[in-house]
């Protein structure tokens, strides 16, 4: 296969990132007190039967997570140049995950959600535009950080970018500038209505655009009529702003619209955006089902 499609499985099932945070305690949990929360996502992710899964991103939410490692920034305050993390900081737990797993998504906040996340306090940067691209040379290090730990793919995430806040020129030049230091593939997640930004979005030199479906359905219809020649989609099809799990012929039916519109070779199965505000029994029968909708359609095609 290509270089972007990166695993050899019809309807391989992912997910966004995050899990619902699940402290251990014990001895162990005083050296490290998220410890036990990211062994509980990556076994709850291989239990639920997901193809490609990630550390859980136990460690903060998505801007304090990056945010906090990089010198230049002060709580959410910019005060300064920024500059790359000392050490990496996710790489421990996505080495950990991979230690029990053998394809695991190295994951970054993207340059313009970290900007457009944080306060510029400096004359160093005279707008977001400026921040996102210093944040991007910031994050190539950890992405290289992902990619030497052994993760198969690497996602960034922009969220923002659906908005209409973040512009999409710098957004791209900052995607791309993470993007192309890696050799693994890549994965750009933008969540929410992407009607009016599509089309600058597939500009991207990426090799897996990332949406979700269930929430705003409307972006099937959206996406059906562009050319992703080449390119991979990822499908959310769960709802991650409910602990309702649906069922599995719920979610059938929504990877069955999918599979109407797009050869399910390119497909990547997942929820529409990360569980971390879910319960742990929602996200888990969330992830559960739609490992065997998947499973179902699969076998049906």
């Amino acid at each position: 296969m290509s270089k972007a499609y990166f695993i050899n499985k019809v309807l391989a099932t992912t997910v966004v990132g995050s899990y619902p945070v699940v402290k251990a305690g014990g001895l162990k949990s005083l050296f490290d007190p998220l410890g036990g929360a990211v062994e509980t996502a990556v076994s709850d992710q291989i239990g639920a039967g997901i193809d490609i899964i990630s550390d859980g991103q136990i460690r903060g939410d998505m801007i304090g997570a990056f945010a906090g490692k990089l010198p230049g920034i002060k709580g959410q305050e910019v005060v300064g140049k920024i500059q790359p993390a000392a050490s990496a900081i996710t790489a421990a737990d996505t080495k950990y995950a991979i230690s029990k797993f053998p394809k695991v998504k190295g994951i970054v906040t993207g340059p313009s959600t970290l900007a457009h996340g944080l306060h510029i306090s400096t004359p160093m940067y005279r707008n977001k535009e400026e921040l996102a691209l210093d944040l991007a040379a910031a994050l190539v290090v950890e992405a290289r950080s992902l990619e030497a730990a052994g993760a198969a793919v690497l996602q960034i995430d922009e969220p923002i970018l659906s908005t209409g806040v973040a512009d999409l020129a710098t957004g791209k030049q900052a995607v791309e500038m993470i993007a192309s230091s890696v050799r693994i593939p890549v994965c750009m997640h933008v969540c929410g209505n992407i009607a009016n930004v599509i089309d600058e979005i597939l500009k991207y030199n990426v090799g897996v655009f990332d949406f979700e479906f269930s929430k705003n359905q409307a972006n099937l219809d959206i996406i059906s009529r562009r050319d992703l020649t080449g390119k991979m989609l990822g499908y959310g099809c769960v709802d991650s702003t409910t602990d309702t799990v649906e069922t599995v012929p719920e979610i059938r039916k929504r990877i069955e619209k999918a599979v109407e519109y797009f050869d399910p070779k390119i497909l990547l199965i997942d929820p529409d955006c990360g569980m971390r505000m879910r319960s742990r029994e929602a996200a888990y029968w969330k992830l559960k089902n739609m490992c065997e909708a998947a499973k179902e359609v699969r076998l049906a095609l």
